[in-house]
């Protein structure tokens, strides 16, 4: 909930969410961001323990722009930011 009410405040380039959120969790704000006209096309990346394929399909449904399961190789991480980011 907190990040959703950042980022109606603020302009994001780029949101980093987890599945398991408290009071919200991310696919619910990746749907909630998705409906915004200034996030419709900002990347999402889900960084979570969550690998089931259902929780990938639903989370890809909602918006999300990509999927990394924790642990993750943080090089492999900051690389698909600098993609998503033009960087």
């Amino acid at each position: 909930q907190v990040a959703f009410e950042v980022a109606l405040e603020n302009t994001i380039n780029l949101f980093l969410l987890d599945v398991n959120m408290p009071v919200m969790d991310g696919i619910s704000c990746v749907r909630k961001l998705r409906n915004l006209e200034k996030y419709y096309k900002t990347p999402i990346i889900m960084l979570t323990s969550e690998s089931r394929e259902s929780k990938k399909d639903e989370g890809k449904k909602a918006g999300a722009t990509g999927w990394i399961v924790k642990p993750c190789d943080p090089e492999k991480l900051l690389g698909l930011v600098k993609k998503l980011l033009g960087s």
